[in-house]
C-alpha cells in the first residue's frame, strides 16, 4: 500500500518573485497567473517566504477612513502594520517559507499545512532549491481516483500483500470512494485491522463493513469514518 507523494501532485511550473519584488508586481502576477500567492526566493532559488492575497491585503485594511464612516474593523496589529506599510516582498511575504520534499506523503504535507494553518507549500530538493508549490487543492487530487483503482489497491496491497490468507474470504465493493467490506474472517480481531487499512488507501471517502466471523454474523456495520 502506497500513499501518492507531493512529486507526484505538485505544481512544477510555478511563480516565483525575489525579495525586492515591488507590491504592485506582486500584486499583477498574482492576477495575471490566478494564483492565491507566490513562494519568495533567494539568488540561490532557496524558498525564505511565501506572499499571499492575504498578505497584500493588509495594505487596503490600512488605509484610513474617509467621512462619517466609521469601520467596525479592529486594528491592525503592530506587526500586521508593518506588513502593511512594506513596499517588497521581503517586508510583506510570511517567513520563514515552510517547506516540503516532493518524497513526503499526501498525509505528510496535510498535517505540516493543518499544524500551521496554511494553504500550500513550496517544495525543494536537498539543496532548499525550489521544485514546485503544492496546494490543498492538488491534496485533494487523490480523491478524483476512481473506484476501480481503489478497489483494486485494496484487493492487491491490502487483502493479498498485507493481510494474506486471513483476508481469502473478503469482499470489496467501491462505489464513490466509499468502500463496503464484507465476506468472512477467521478471527474477530481482524475486523479493525482490516478497517484501519482500507481507510488508509488514498481516494477512500468512508469504510463501512459487514464481516462475518466464523459464520457467526457481521461483528459491526455502519460509517467508520
Amino acid at each position: 500500500m502506497r500513499h501518492r507523494t507531493v512529486g507526484e501532485l505538485m505544481t512544477r511550473d510555478v511563480v516565483s518573485v525575489r525579495p525586492d519584488t515591488p507590491f504592485k508586481e506582486l500584486a499583477g502576477l498574482l492576477a495575471e497567473h490566478r494564483v492565491t500567492a507566490v513562494p519568495v526566493v533567494d539568488a540561490a532559488g532557496r524558498p525564505v517566504g511565501v506572499v499571499s492575497e492575504n498578505d497584500l491585503l493588509r495594505k487596503a485594511t490600512d488605509r484610513p477612513e474617509t467621512g462619517d464612516r466609521v469601520s467596525p474593523m479592529p486594528h491592525l496589529e503592530a506587526w500586521e502594520r508593518a506588513k502593511a506599510e512594506g513596499a517588497r516582498a521581503e517586508e510583506i511575504m510570511s517567513a520563514p517559507a515552510v517547506c516540503v520534499r516532493p518524497d513526503w506523503t499526501v498525509v505528510e504535507a496535510a498535517r505540516l499545512m493543518e499544524i500551521h494553518g496554511i494553504k500550500r507549500l513550496p517544495v525543494v530538493d536537498a539543496s532548499d532549491r525550489l521544485l514546485g508549490i503544492i496546494s490543498r487543492r492538488d491534496l485533494l487530487r487523490v480523491f478524483l481516483r476512481t473506484d476501480e483503482a481503489i478497489r483494486a489497491e485494496i484487493l492487491h496491497d491490502v487483502l493479498a500483500e498485507t493481510v494474506g490468507d486471513a483476508a481469502r474470504g473478503v469482499t470489496v465493493e467501491v462505489t464513490d470512494g466509499q468502500v463496503r467490506l464484507g465476506g468472512t474472517v477467521p478471527s474477530r480481531r481482524l475486523v479493525p485491522v482490516l478497517v484501519r487499512l482500507c481507510r488508509g488507501v488514498d481516494g477512500v471517502v468512508g469504510v463501512r463493513e459487514h464481516i462475518d466471523h466464523n459464520g457467526a454474523g457481521p461483528v459491526r456495520e455502519g460509517p467508520l469514518l
